[in-house]
């Protein structure tokens, strides 16, 4: 038996439909090779039954059968006998024995968005992408966060401090619009923003206000009050701060220009996915007003840190909910200890649930329209397990009945097989299966520069057998949407990695995140991000060399006028070939060969392939492909996409000759090519 022919998935060339809803009939698909077994099966709960050769293509035959569904989980497997020999295949591929852990899983009536499919997002923390309104900035000293005065960054150039979330470098919504012509030319379709509701912080992860734009990133219309003195305790007059973030008017105009930018990126046929930060809050929060900003406002109830009797009082926990504890203890649970960080009760208040559920629906309704939602720290919402799951099977229903299309993506470290039953989260920031297993392949580093391990770098196996398994967590449809990411706000730059370099910024210093970087290496991660199952997520500034170590060092300015040109180049190049080439969105994968320091996968869907070669090493290395496993025709020629090299990259045309179903390539140190097959006449299937 031809156990390297044998194959299925979860993609429509082999589910069909490939989202099916409640009740529905589907026809499910398996591959082998032509003439070479003597019986394939289905397994299911209830039993074995044989499946029908339908078809002959190429060097396979092609096997079917249809299943009845319900509304239940459908689960199955595979089971192919030649003489007497006996295997079985499931989610991680052949295997001498049924491990039910890894069937393939239908849940009928869950889908997820097609636009976000294999769509190119774009994320973007705003304070340090571009300045387009200046008279929005922070200024000096306009108010005091955790103790000490904010700041106003005039040098954009400059790095961040180790300690920098009070410094603000200006960045806003108005520089975003400014710079829409600029991601669309290097093919951006979907924009993650980093939270922009209001916040005295730069990162906003402490929102104050859920129902409004942060006028620092949207418009002051009206602008006044004076600054009061470092250290002052008058609460009771109105500090520039509280007329600025406060304000009616400029609150109301910051919604406006942030329905107004959304609905521009729509004409041009991009989305907007916001960061919902809905575990906790902000102590600057209205709820909690532990700063005494809302106190004396009006048309504001006394938040919980101020009043005992307040509305919100069940909103957090409080250690000592005694009355006659009140006000000497006012301590209360903050996330993982972070007092500027309240966790949010949602257990003891329905009014919070509802509210936060409110939320999620203005957003994504008119006049804003989001398309997505971005779930910080998802699965720490609530106090327990039991009522985190209630919450987001809510939250989904809520939201997709007022628009189906909308992604809900969240945030995710381990195994989020819990959450992606189908009726939770549509799909998760793909950690475990792709940033940590690449990062290891490429870098031996770990994602925050923590730690270099030699063990996993170049480590092929590593790479392989850790994808299997966490893709296996995933449905294809989550899989088809999941994030991709090669660095974030949370961790180091990736090009930062590819210096080997461990430690953080406050002990090594900026300079130290940029020596040795290996420009390689980051065209071999890039390449592999526009290849591989999922939505490519950019980092602002990752495509023009920005380098950084984890938080905040990782949040440097994009460097206008100071940009890596060839960088930029080759990441349009390898977007465009991500969005031009079919397989690549919604595509199977196929492990093809691999050994140290050597990748090579297809991706292939109906009459395309893509062939994607990778030699992390740093010698010259021949590597022969078996490219007939992804469909590729026996004998022909296949066309060079892409080739990235030591010292740069091409996208001129070559040529390569498939014989006997492989092909031969010369891979040079640290590098990468796409490929895929020249056409020729079609050869008709035989129906059978």
């Amino acid at each position: 038996m031809n156990k390297d022919a044998l194959f299925s998935d979860g993609t429509s060339d082999y589910v069909s439909p490939a989202q099916p809803d409640w009740n529905e009939k589907i026809t499910l698909r398996f591959r082998t090779a032509q003439n070479d077994v003597d019986e394939v099966r289905i397994l299911l709960e209830t039993g074995k039954y044989a499946m029908r050769k339908v078809c002959t293509k190429g060097s396979f035959d092609y096997y079917a059968i249809e299943c009845q569904l319900s509304e239940e989980p459908f689960r199955y497997s595979f089971e192919i006998l030649k003489d007497s020999e006996v295997c079985y295949y499931n989610r991680c591929g052949v295997s001498k024995d049924i491990k039910r852990f890894y069937d393939f899983v239908i849940v009928p009536g869950f889908s997820t968005p097609e636009w976000a499919k294999g769509a190119v997002m774009y994320q973007i923390f705003v304070d340090r992408f571009y300045n387009g309104d200046t008279s929005n900035d922070v200024e000096e000293r306009e108010y005091i966060y955790i103790g000490e005065p904010c700041r106003k960054v005039t040098d954009w150039n400059q790095p961040p401090e180790a300690v920098d979330i009070r410094r603000f470098y200006g960045g806003d919504l108005a520089g975003v619009r400014e710079k829409l012509d600029y991601l669309q030319e290097l093919g951006v379709e979907v924009i993650y923003f980093n939270p922009l509701f209001v916040s005295p912080s730069n990162h906003k992860y402490d929102i104050q206000d859920y129902d409004y734009i942060d006028p620092h990133y949207g418009k002051i219309v009206e602008d006044g009050g004076e600054v009061l003195p470092w250290g002052s305790r008058d609460n009771t007059q109105a500090t520039k701060y509280q007329v600025r973030t406060g304000k009616r008017e400029n609150l109301e105009a910051s919604n406006a220009l942030f329905a107004t930018l959304v609905k521009e990126m729509h004409q041009r046929g991009m989305r907007v996915i916001l960061d919902g930060v809905f575990n906790h809050c902000g102590s600057f929060n209205k709820w909690m007003d532990r700063e005494r900003i809302y106190e004396q406002q009006p048309g504001y109830p006394k938040g919980a840190y101020v009043d005992a009797n307040s509305p919100y009082r069940r909103f957090f926990r409080f250690f000592d909910e005694r009355d006659s504890a009140w006000p000497y203890n006012k301590n209360y649970d903050g996330w993982w200890g972070h007092d500027t960080l309240p966790k949010l009760n949602y257990e003891d208040s329905p009014e919070l649930e509802q509210y936060i559920i409110d939320i999620g629906k203005k957003w994504i309704s008119p006049p804003y329209n989001i398309d997505g939602w971005r779930l910080d720290v998802a699965a720490d919402l609530g106090y327990s397990n039991e009522y985190n799951h209630m919450f987001w099977k809510r939250f989904r229903k809520e939201i997709k009945s007022v628009n189906p299309d909308v992604l809900i993506l969240a945030e995710h470290y381990g195994d989020p097989a819990e959450w992606l039953q189908g009726d939770e989260w549509d799909s998760v920031m793909n950690y475990d299966a792709f940033m940590e297993p690449l990062t290891w392949f490429l870098t031996g580093m770990e994602k925050h520069s923590d730690e270099r391990r030699m063990d996993l770098w170049g480590n092929a196996d590593n790479f392989v057998n850790t994808m299997k398994h966490f893709m296996a967590c995933m449905m294809t449809p989550s899989l088809q949407v999941a994030m991709n990411q090669l660095s974030n706000h949370d961790h180091s730059r990736f090009l930062t990695r590819t210096n080997h370099i461990v430690g953080r910024v406050e002990h090594l210093g900026t300079k130290a995140a940029e020596e040795g970087v290996n420009y390689a290496v980051m065209r071999e991660a890039v390449t592999v991000q526009m290849t591989w199952p999922g939505a490519p997520a950019v980092y602002y500034g990752d495509e023009a060399g920005l380098c950084g170590f984890t938080d905040p060092d990782n949040r440097r300015t994009y460097p206008w006028g100071r940009e890596n040109k060839e960088l930029i180049a080759f990441h349009k190049e390898m977007i465009r070939i991500h969005k031009e080439e079919k397989p690549l969105r919604k595509g199977s994968l196929k492990m093809l060969y691999w050994e140290s320091n050597i990748l090579a996968y297809g991706r292939f869907q109906e009459e395309d392939q893509i062939i994607v070669v990778l030699n992390n090493s740093k010698e010259l290395k021949e590597v022969t492909v078996p490219v007939w496993q992804a469909e590729v025709p026996e004998k022909g020629r296949m066309m060079r996409l892409m080739y990235s090299y030591e010292d740069g990259y091409t996208t001129e045309r070559d040529e390569y000759i498939v014989e006997d179903g492989e092909i031969v390539l010369n891979m040079g140190r640290h590098s990468a090519i796409v490929l895929k097959p020249l056409k020729t006449e079609k050869t008709s299937d035989t129906l059978l």
